[in-house]
């Protein structure tokens, strides 16, 4: 038995299957619909149910609160229908633009750019045509069925030289502790994507504020690129936040970026400069820096991928205090599985 679901007020259709839940049905049949982790963490899917029944899956309560539900919202990842439904949730052109792919890749290359940071090239078939957007992501199908999730830090233009992906090790983390331990060239790896619908709104012509904590630097990277690519005339700026010097893995590809492109600015932050990073830039909390210099935010659109703490902050300070538009906010919270699992 399968429902209908429509969404307002696109009028779009679509079905879903019993036992399924709303997105998954959504990106299959290539509607699309806001979202980031898949699995009921970042809340980037939150939609208002206007009519019907759903029941929620596991999700986090910073996701979704009792109260939000209780005022008719959903997270559509993991909300099953019970009958069919009208939903109200803005859809994202291109977002199902691009079919959803499994494959095997191989790894082309590991290089360690920082003690904690891996960039992972894989290569994939050379039968398969894999195209995305700028800033989406794909996930690692493991062994035992569970899946790990990472954003495309190139461009779609330069995927020739293969997928490159920045990862962060987390210690005891089943993924990266292969990755920055046994893991060697030429493995292969199970894939799947593109999935996200973080990436470059390029029907706008405002300004764009590139706002990357840590390794949320890498789809903000092939953002840059695909700016570049399209020779975009959109001011940008790229506020990079780390805790060290040694923390900007790439601080020399973003100088040799914002050298090279007349219309972007590059302003890394660092939290915690250690003595001997004899640092003279800027510090303290990215985003607060944002705001000291951009105070209002009212014409801009901006881009945010990093901890979801510093995502969550963004977005609540730059609507309340900024005057940015709350449906110019666009983010990708890097949820690790300990953010998923936690609450």
């Amino acid at each position: 038995m399968n429902f209908t679901v429509t969404v307002q007020p696109s009028g779009r259709t679509f079905e879903v299957a019993r036992d399924e839940a709303v997105l998954p049905a959504a990106i299959r049949q290539g509607v699309g619909l806001p979202y980031g982790c898949r699995d009921g963490a970042c809340g980037s899917c939150k939609s208002r149910l206007l009519e019907g029944r759903v029941i929620h899956g596991a999700h986090q309560h910073k996701a979704l609160s009792e109260a939000e539900e209780a005022g008719g919202f959903i997270l559509t990842c993991c909300a099953t229908p019970q009958t069919n439904l009208v939903v109200e949730a803005r859809t994202v052109p291109g977002a199902g633009e691009f079919a959803v792919l499994k494959m095997p890749s191989r790894v082309g290359s590991i290089a360690r750019p920082a003690p904690d940071v891996a960039i992972l090239k894989l290569q994939l078939p050379a039968n398969v045509a894999f195209r995305y957007h700028a800033g989406q992501y794909i996930e690692f199908i493991l062994r035992d069925g569970s899946r790990r999730s990472y954003s495309m830090a190139n461009a779609p233009h330069l995927i020739e030289g293969g997928i490159e992906l920045h990862l962060r090790h987390m210690p005891g983390g089943k993924f990266t502790d292969h990755v920055f331990g046994a893991m060697k060239e030429r493995d292969i790896l199970r894939v799947e994507g593109p999935f996200g619908s973080f990436f470059l709104r390029e029907d706008s012509d405002k300004p764009i504020v590139l706002l990357a904590s840590g390794t949320g630097f890498a789809p903000i990277k092939a953002i840059i690129e695909q700016l570049q690519h399209t020779s975009s005339q959109r001011e940008a700026v790229l506020y990079w936040g780390c805790r060290s010097k040694a923390d900007l893995y790439l601080h020399d590809w973003a100088l040799e970026a914002a050298a090279s492109m007349p219309n972007l600015r590059y302003v890394p932050v660092l939290s915690e400069p250690k003595p001997e990073d004899n640092w003279s830039g800027r510090t303290g909390f990215v985003h607060q820096v944002v705001m000291a210099d951009l105070p209002d935010l009212g014409s801009y659109q901006v881009y945010a991928c990093g901890a979801p703490i510093m995502v969550d902050s963004a977005q609540r300070d730059f609507v309340a205090s900024c005057a940015l538009p709350a449906e110019e906010f666009y983010a990708d919270s890097f949820t690790s599985e300990a953010d998923k699992h936690g609450d």
